[in-house]
């Protein structure tokens, strides 16, 4: 079983907290972890790979630095970290040997056997990949989508039609032609280039928050007339996830952070080297409204949709602002 993970220096913790939860839950399993990293310290590095041999399963670090460099145009990635983009180039750094692999966001965490996911068969498909039904028809008409969109932070991939299609080369182009500037970068561009080439995967295995919030009928509304997948299917996956995507900013290492499945990373998170992190302060005004928020529109979900549609987009023009001074001044920096 391989499974990669594309993250820099300040998501260290919680990248080796979803691998804890993926080797304690899946010992039967012979894994081999690619980590596509964005320098690093020497140190993570060290603790990174004696933490997985202590699993007794096998790790290697691929050091890709600026992957800003890996392309021949600037682009916008909205405020997240452009070490977002590396999943787009996966077959650039990975072996030729790897003919599947798993791609999994940092910020995930495993409950159950991944053993069923890993060999589902895709079909023609290239990639296997959870619907995101609250995807806005707004987005899905500028990237040309007339069916489902589906959230990258868990992808099964088959590399050998990845390759074949040259895939990466595709996604590059479409990104080029988009001027380096979509509303969630290596989402939209995986979705713009692959669409009717996603196998759709049981939402247990990518549960993001969004699915706690909202009821399954107004899912299967705000697709329609897309297909959407069955009650019962959403109902299991709700109950008993095996993959939990802690997206947004309800987030479990943020102080008075109170995500249903806090717990469950709290207990892989004291496994790892980092268990003495602090968690990130700040935050307890925010999740004290957030909470309040959602009492109040629980029971209006189309009332919390079109809010937060408007106040999301926002939230994104003030990360990326913020983000854009951080590195203009490492830039700076990096010139004296």
């Amino acid at each position: 079983m391989n499974i990669i993970y594309t993250f820099n220096d300040g998501f260290v913790p919680q990248v080796a907290t979803s691998i804890v939860s993926i080797c304690e839950n899946n010992k039967a399993e012979k894994i081999k972890f690619y980590l596509i990293v964005d320098d690093i310290s020497r140190e993570n590095c060290h603790n990174l790979k004696n933490m997985i041999k202590g699993y007794d399963q096998e790790s290697e670090i691929i050091q890709i630095g600026n992957i800003r460099k890996q392309f021949d145009f600037e682009f916008d990635t909205s405020g997240w970290n452009p070490v977002i983009v590396t999943r787009l180039l996966v077959d650039k750094f990975l072996p030729q040997s790897v003919d599947r692999v798993l791609y999994l966001d940092g910020d995930t965490i495993v409950r159950g056997s991944l053993a069923d996911l890993y060999s589902t068969d895709l079909g023609d498909a290239v990639i296997g990949a959870v619907i995101e039904p609250i995807a806005s028809s707004k987005n899905k008409k500028a990237l040309d989508i007339n069916d489902a969109y589906y959230n990258s932070g868990v992808l099964l991939i088959d590399m050998r039609k990845w390759r074949k299609e040259q895939i990466g080369q595709k996604m590059i182009q479409f990104y080029h032609d988009h001027d380096g500037k979509l509303f969630a970068p290596d989402q939209d561009v995986i979705n713009g280039v692959l669409k009717n080439k996603i196998y759709t995967l049981s939402p247990k295995y990518n549960l993001c928050t969004y699915f706690l919030h909202y009821p399954y009928r107004f899912f299967k509304k705000i697709m329609y007339p897309t297909k959407y997948i069955s009650k019962s299917e959403f109902d299991v996956s709700v109950a008993d996830p095996v993959i939990v995507h802690f997206l947004g900013e309800d987030r479990p290492w943020r102080t008075g952070n109170t995500h249903k499945y806090r717990d469950d990373y709290l207990k892989y998170f004291s496994k790892t080297p980092w268990k003495d992190t602090p968690r990130e302060d700040g935050w307890q005004a925010y999740f004290f409204f957030y909470n309040i928020f959602d009492i109040v529109t629980k029971p209006f979900p189309s009332l919390r949709y079109r809010f937060l549609n408007t106040f999301f987009p926002v939230l994104v023009n003030i990360r990326a602002r913020r983000n854009a001074k951080v590195e203009q001044g490492g830039r700076n920096d990096s010139e004296k």
